[in-house]
């Protein structure tokens, strides 16, 4: 049995000191919290705009989760550790298995 791993994209439109900050925001938070079971794809939109389609992104920034499924979105404010891990059902550490979500219940 393979385990699956946790997938993002983080959408964000140019290099500027906001979207950096929230690169390394998103990375650092993700990273730690999965134990380095994740891989997040950062998409800048200035330079490849077509991949906006790929998960119909119509605002910045954007996170989405895109495996395990179902895929998932967080766009605007990603400041907020607590409630991005929250939205993704990864608040707590015993909710995160092998790279796996448990089911609640």
């Amino acid at each position: 049995m393979s385990i699956e791993l946790n997938k993002f994209r983080l959408y964000v439109v140019g290099k500027t000191p906001s979207s950096e900050k929230i690169v390394n925001g998103v990375n650092r938070m993700l990273k730690q919290k999965l134990d380095g079971s994740c891989s997040i794809e950062v998409i800048d939109l200035l330079t490849t705009p077509d991949k906006a389609a790929t998960d119909n992104i119509i605002a910045t920034p954007t996170l989405v989760r895109a495996s395990p499924g179902p895929v998932m979105k967080i766009i605007g404010d990603l400041t907020d550790s607590h409630e991005i891990l929250k939205r993704f059902g990864l608040n707590g550490k015993d909710e995160v298995a092998q790279g796996h979500l448990k089911k609640p219940g």
